[in-house]
């Protein structure tokens, strides 16, 4: 079980996706986007959890993080690009394209995601892992991150769904993750990217469902065995 508030939207994409998934045996890949600290990684976990525990035998659901695809580059390059510029190209959807094309037509897809850890990030040259990521197919694939709903996918989606959070909770979190010192350069740099992705882009009368959260409800989501 989940807590009141992360369980009710967890269960509410859970219904969507069933109707969704009602008479068809293909599986049903969704679209979780929102902007940064929006909680998308937490509800993914949760819905995930939840619809795994039905079914004990085998995942019911695949988990792409949409950050792995970061396209990196330099702090100077990013700061010379327009919002919209850096909405365009923030995330590489390319390669997440392939990777849910590989998942729809073959089951199996791989990739190398960025490398977080890596020790300089501020370099054109894309720090990724050496080692690749694998995954199969699931009845459900779910790619969780901000932009992850962008036209260029919309082909490869059956659900779009954004999670809507109000900008104090996810500044709240945001900064609760990174740090004091992180809100200076995300509202410089990543604030009117995500203005113009979900104001021009993909505003919320173009998601197929929305999900809203009233409050910051990371504490009340547990998990019982």
């Amino acid at each position: 079980m989940v807590g009141m508030e992360g369980s009710g939207l967890a269960r509410q994409l859970i219904e969507r996706i069933d109707e969704v998934r009602h008479d068809r045996s293909t599986p049903c890949f969704v679209a979780l986007d929102g902007r940064s600290g929006s909680g998308k990684t937490t509800l993914a976990a949760s819905v995930a959890r939840m619809l795994d525990a039905s079914r004990p035998a085998a995942p019911m659901v695949t988990v792409i993080e949409g950050d792995q695809f970061y396209a990196g580059g330099t702090a100077e390059r990013w700061d010379q690009r327009t919002p919209t510029e850096r909405a365009s190209q923030v995330i590489d959807w390319r390669r997440q394209r392939e990777v849910l094309h590989a998942l729809r037509t073959t089951g199996r897809a791989e990739w190398h995601p960025f490398d977080w850890d890596a020790p300089d990030w501020d370099t054109d040259i894309v720090p990724l892992r050496a080692e690749p990521l694998h995954c199969t197919v699931s009845p459900v694939v779910l790619l969780e991150g901000a932009y992850s709903a962008r036209p260029e996918l919309h082909d490869l989606f059956d659900l779009r769904v954004l999670l809507d959070t109000p900008t104090e909770v996810r500044l709240h979190r945001l900064l609760t993750r990174e740090g004091e010192s992180y809100r200076a350069d995300w509202l410089a740099r990543w604030s009117g990217a995500e203005d113009h992705y979900f104001g021009t882009v993909m505003p919320i009368e173009r998601f197929d469902l929305v999900l809203t959260r009233a409050r910051d409800d990371d504490e009340a989501v547990t998990f019982a065995s």
